[in-house]
């Protein structure tokens, strides 16, 4: 029976962890028993079994964690997928009952159709000349590429898909686009389109920069209210070969997008600076003027009578001021005593 990489390595880590619980179980119960023992060499026997089938039981669990962590991309490295075959469903027919007529009918008009349909044909995707100028690689792609089909899931966990699925509902974060790939150029040119319902909204291109087999994946993360409901589809390209295209729908209404604040700028409005222009001094000519001696005669002096006015002199009144008399103040004078003599 084949098996392939991801069944070889599930299998691995049960029987790491069956290793690991029987281990640990038969370790606990000989330390157990261990410590009943009465003999020290036996119960140190004991003892020394019981730590080293827990410790083969720790080495065991590393081994297991490893495993699930490193070795199925290791093994892609060395053995690189294949793509997966996709099976085409036949179709069987049921036979019918043929019922043969008795009359045959003999047709007098035929009628020709006004208007043909003639089939249209798909066209292969192509790359726009918007993105394909955009391209820096110099190596080329080799056309032998091979890509598993796209699988779409909003999480993945070591390149394996979480919750996949062809229909999701908004509200929506981060796309993935899952993929394995073979035969590819380190150094070659990879384009990914994102469309919604026929118009690009996303692409990602740049020189390929991972090893020739393994898995892969584009993802888009817009912001949530750019998911509107409609049909995506993610066409996947090597140089400007197209290699594979998956479709997903988008339903229900995308949540509103919180409003930026406006910053409102303020008008300063600056003091208007008034120039005021000083008149013009404009010179005139001031005309020259002639004087003319004009002969004018001398006034008759006229005689002034003196008139004489009598004032009469003020009075002179003198009031008395009454000042007072100094007050004698008696001084005290020392009278020198003469000493006595003092009788023997």
């Amino acid at each position: 029976m084949p098996l392939d990489i991801k069944t070889a390595v599930n299998t691995a880590i049960i029987l790491a962890l069956i290793g690991l619980m029987f281990s640990l179980l038969i370790g606990i119960r000989s330390i157990k028993k261990a410590r009943t023992m009465k003999f020290f060499r036996m119960r140190r026997d004991r003892m020394v079994r019981g730590w080293r089938l827990i410790f083969f039981a720790f080495i065991l669990g590393i081994f297991a964690l490893f495993t699930r962590q490193f070795a199925e991309p290791l093994a892609y490295t060395f053995f690189p997928p294949s793509p997966t075959a996709t099976t085409t469903p036949t179709i069987t027919l049921t036979p019918t009952i043929t019922l043969t007529p008795t009359i045959t009918l003999t047709p007098t008009i035929t009628l020709t159709p006004e208007f043909t349909d003639t089939p249209t044909i798909t066209p292969t995707p192509g790359i726009p000349l918007a993105i394909e100028i955009l391209f820096e690689s110099q190596v080329t792609p080799n056309p032998d590429a091979l890509f598993s089909p796209l699988i779409f899931t909003q999480g993945i966990e070591n390149f394996e898909p979480l919750n996949p699925g062809e229909i999701f509902q908004n509200p929506l974060g981060e796309m993935h686009a899952v993929y394995s790939y073979d035969g590819m150029v380190v150094g070659s040119q990879w384009t990914a389109l994102w469309y919604r319902n026929g118009e690009l909204v996303h692409y990602e291109t740049n020189p390929w920069q991972w090893s020739t087999g393994g898995w892969g994946y584009t993802n888009w993360d817009p912001e949530p209210h750019e998911w509107l409901p409609g049909e995506y589809e993610v066409q996947i390209f090597v140089g400007t070969i197209w290699k594979v295209s998956g479709r997903f729908i988008v339903e229900g209404e995308p949540p509103t997008p919180v409003p930026s604040p406006t910053l409102t700028p303020t008008t300063t409005l600056s003091p208007t600076i008034t120039l005021t222009l000083s008149p013009t001094m404009t010179r005139t000519q001031v005309p020259t003027s002639t004087i003319t001696p004009t002969r004018t005669p001398w006034p008759t002096a006229t005689p002034i009578t003196p008139t004489s006015t009598w004032t009469p002199w003020p009075t002179l009144t003198r009031t008395p001021t009454n000042t007072p008399s100094p007050t004698a103040t008696p001084t005290q004078t020392a009278t020198p005593v003469r000493p006595r003599p003092t009788p023997d």
